[in-house]
């Protein structure tokens, strides 16, 4: 499939509302990043493009690709069909006939879906009254038919071989009317692409919001319009009760205006019509109504995710009123209404019901893995219990942990995005640095204790290396009287060639002096030696502390 939804992966931070929101089981895919980041991308070929995770994205992360710059430009060079949606009249209620002008000044065609859809409801009753269909689901919304397609292709059974109001316009317009114009059509839906895309039969999907774009970026003013006048000079036949196809059960309503005893249910929104199709599929048969009337978006089309409108659903459905009553103002039937309506005359006059037929593209569901199977991804998220096991927190995305592990198993999620998993390895990981802290505080005590020890034994190396320094000068200045007195000791004896007593008294006591001096001079010898031997000493155990220290950060590194 085409790329439809498109992600900014910049834009994106994890929060899991678009796996929350989707109701496509694989149409998801989250991984991490090296960064660290959670960031969730889009499956294209099991992406059912319903838009509610373009419509749910806080952050600008999601987007949709359509072809309104491809279609103008194409208007540049072509005359284009252009098929309005009746959608498009809830949307711009005051704006619509000027947008429908814009495009006939510039040589396109216009044309009214209403119509078509009036074809489709001709269609679906034929086919009923004739037997040719059991009880059908509808089809006017792409997004139900790409689901049914993909996950729940049982059902295409039962699903109806009408096709859509604008296909069956399309196919009005080429058989019937002979054009073979380029064809784009305005809708509120990000889906009907891929509707288009398996048809072949329209060229372009121009959504309402990218078409506001447009004109907004390219400064091009639309004029306003009565906001009550809904009837517009189209370049073939305008609808008629067709036209309120987009709200809830509007098929419904068109079905019940011409046989009001066809059973009929009615389903839409997300969070309900997916759940309810999957409920239909197990059902027997006999418990399904004749019809299941069918749509993905919870107000109908009028509020779809490529409408753009900022209006409330009291608004566009007050719109819907007002458009169905001047509708049925121009239905045409028998005395009182009461007789054959003549719209649907003409049709079983001019039309088959067969030429407004579809084939659909079943696939093969991906095979959904056992309970042995999904063990080894449950230990992987830490989901050791039952209990761990269905702990269903929702936080991933999925309503349940099953839904996750099954995601994980097929290679669409990590056990990492699992905030139970994350919260037990972030309380292990707490637990291991409370662990490692504590012994860190140990070791950083005793790190300081000897830090202590050894800021007194270098007080000790610096004290004796004062003492040294002052026993060197001593003992310099002690050689020094040494040699001054053994100076004087020669110069004695060469004065006095003979020696009396007084003489000899001198010497003596010159000698002594001498003694004296060299005494001195030893025991200054003495103390250098005994702080050399400190020294040693406080070196030895600096060096033992110093070992005793990088045992200790030794510890921390285990």
């Amino acid at each position: 499939m085409k790329e439809i939804i498109v992600v900014n992966a910049d834009k994106c931070v994890g929060c899991n509302a678009c796996v929350r929101t989707c109701p496509a089981p694989e149409a998801n895919i989250t991984k991490q990043l090296d960064d660290g980041r959670f960031v969730t991308t889009v499956n294209p070929d099991k992406c059912i493009t319903c838009g509610e995770c373009v419509r749910n994205c806080n952050h600008g992360a999601r987007d949709y690709i359509d072809d309104t710059e491809e279609a103008i430009e194409r208007m540049k060079k072509d005359k284009l069909i252009i098929l309005a949606t009746p959608a498009i009249k809830s949307v711009f209620p005051t704006q619509w006939k000027g947008i429908l002008d814009w495009f006939r000044k510039n040589g396109c065609i216009i044309y009214d879906v209403s119509f078509g859809a009036d074809i489709c409801t001709w269609a679906h009753l034929r086919a009923i009254e004739n037997r040719r269909v059991g009880n059908v689901i509808t089809q006017p919304c792409a997004a139900i038919v790409k689901y049914i397609e993909i996950y729940q292709p049982k059902l295409l059974n039962n699903l109806s071989p009408i096709h859509s109001p604008i296909s069956c316009s399309v196919t009005y317009i080429k058989n019937y009317l002979l054009k073979t114009n380029p064809i784009a059509v305005l809708t509120p839906c990000i889906a009907k692409k891929t509707e288009f895309m398996e048809t072949g039969l329209v060229n372009y999907n121009v959504t309402f919001k990218k078409l506001s774009e447009y004109f907004e970026r390219n400064n091009i003013r639309i004029p306003s319009n009565s906001i009550d006048d809904f009837e517009y000079r189209f370049d073939d036949q305008q609808g008629q009760v067709g036209a309120v196809y987009p709200r809830p059960g509007g098929l419904r309503d068109n079905i019940w205006l011409h046989d009001p005893d066809i059973n009929i249910t009615t389903s839409e929104g997300v969070h309900k019509v997916y759940p309810e199709l999957d409920m239909y599929a197990e059902m027997p048969e006999f418990k399904h109504p004749e019809v299941f009337d069918v749509l993905s978006c919870e107000f109908g089309c009028n509020v779809g995710p490529g409408s753009g409108t900022t209006l409330t659903v009291f608004d566009v459905m007050a719109t819907m009123r007002e458009v169905e009553k001047e509708a049925k103002k121009r239905r045409k039937t028998g005395f009182l209404g009461k007789g054959e309506d003549k719209l649907f005359k003409k049709f079983d006059d001019e039309l088959r019901w067969e030429d407004f037929q579809r084939n659909y593209r079943p696939t093969t569901p991906t095979p959904v893995p056992s309970e042995r199977q999904l063990d080894p991804i449950y230990e992987k998220m830490g989901k050791h219990t039952i209990a761990d096991r269905t702990f269903n927190c929702h936080a991933c995305g999925y309503k349940s942990c099953r839904e996750m592990a099954i995601a994980i198993y097929r290679g669409l999620n990590t056990p990492d995005n699992c905030i139970v998993h994350a919260k037990t390895v972030l309380v292990a990981r707490h637990s291991q640095l409370q662990e490692h802290h504590e012994r860190l505080a140990e070791i950083t005590t005793d790190c300081l204790r000897l830090s202590d020890d050894l800021k007194a034994d270098v007080q000790k190396i610096t004290d004796n290396m004062s003492t040294i320094d002052g026993s060197t000068t001593a003992s310099k200045e002690k050689a020094d009287k040494v040699r001054d007195l053994l100076n004087n000791i020669i110069a004695f004896c060469n004065e006095n060639d003979t020696m009396d007593e007084e003489t000899v008294a001198q010497l003596i006591q010159i000698l002594k002096i001498t003694i004296q001096a060299f005494s001195a001079l030893d025991d200054n010898v003495d103390a250098t030696n005994s702080s050399s031997k400190t020294i040693g000493n406080a070196i030895s155990e600096i060096s033992h502390l110093v070992d005793e220290i990088n045992e200790t950060l030794r510890k921390t590194a285990i």
